[in-house]
């Protein structure tokens, strides 16, 4: 809700030439501190990684019962085999020879415009996901960045994507009711596309592990899994010394980093008893 409301008032941020530059900065920050980075090193278990004083997984808990289930109590294991997953997504990438058309002038002062006609539509919309059926007219959201970041894309060209939510693991194609959404909105749309790239839930959980059934918040926000995760009030297992600090643990998920601010606290403070 904090985050909804400081979105709203002051818009929503977008890093200059993407989010890999996010993690470009932390990861240069870390090197100034002593630390560093491996990347494309597989762990099927983290008896294979190397000693340490804590181990922070950054896992659904699907993904660690797999790597860590052996270290964890009977009791800890089915607390993680019950975590319920939420809806998956469909998403497209967009090359586009022009600007957005939209109808609303407002539209192009936005980098993240939210589709849905009526408040009516919207809520038919994320009705039908939750009870497992695709929506004729579904809520999209779509980002424009290079309308204020022009390093994504060459001279006179933009990029766009946009997304909308599906049942779990859905093997519906969705590419021409989102376009439909996007014309609706901004007729001659369609005429500006270049090229564009599709993902299925199940092309996204092949890129990333974590999106379980296209997944994209870690788990469902429902009232009693966002209140109860595996690791309420604290971010610690049941074996010694491993932390899981995903957005499955609380706040959950979106772009804030808090799950793993608070579980390398608490890790740091144990450390130091």
């Amino acid at each position: 809700m904090i985050m909804a409301g400081s979105a709203h008032a002051v818009g929503w941020p977008i890093a200059r030439g993407g989010t890999q530059s996010i993690t470009n900065a932390l990861c240069a920050y870390l090197a100034k501190l002593g630390g560093s980075v491996h990347t494309s090193a597989r762990v099927d278990d983290v008896a294979a990684l190397p000693e340490n004083d804590v181990t922070l997984c950054d896992l659904t808990p699907r993904q660690l019962l797999r790597v860590a289930g052996h270290r964890l109590s009977s009791s800890f294991r089915k607390r993680l085999a019950n975590f319920r997953y939420g809806p998956g997504v469909f998403k497209v990438d967009y090359a586009l020879n022009c600007p957005i058309p939209w109808s609303a002038a407002d539209c192009l002062q936005a980098a993240t415009v939210h589709l849905g006609g009526t408040f009516e539509e919207i809520s038919a919309s994320e009705t039908a996901m939750r009870q497992g059926r695709d929506c004729e007219r579904p809520f999209v959201l779509l980002v424009q960045p290079t309308l204020f970041d022009g390093t994504r894309a060459p001279a006179g060209k933009q990029i766009a994507w946009a997304y909308c939510h599906v049942p779990n693991a859905s093997t519906v194609d969705m590419l021409a009711r989102i376009e439909n959404q996007i014309e609706r909105f901004a007729p001659g749309f369609l005429d500006g596309v270049l090229a564009r790239r599709v993902f299925f839930p199940a092309d996204l959980e092949t890129m990333d592990a974590n999106l379980v059934g296209g997944d994209i918040v870690g788990g469902a926000l429902d009232i009693k899994q966002f209140c109860f995760r595996p690791t309420w009030r604290h971010y610690a297992t049941s074996a010694s010394n491993l932390y899981l600090c995903s957005a499955s643990t609380p706040p959950g998920g979106s772009v804030h980093g808090m799950c793993g601010y608070h579980a390398a606290r608490m890790a740091l403070a144990r450390l130091k008893r």
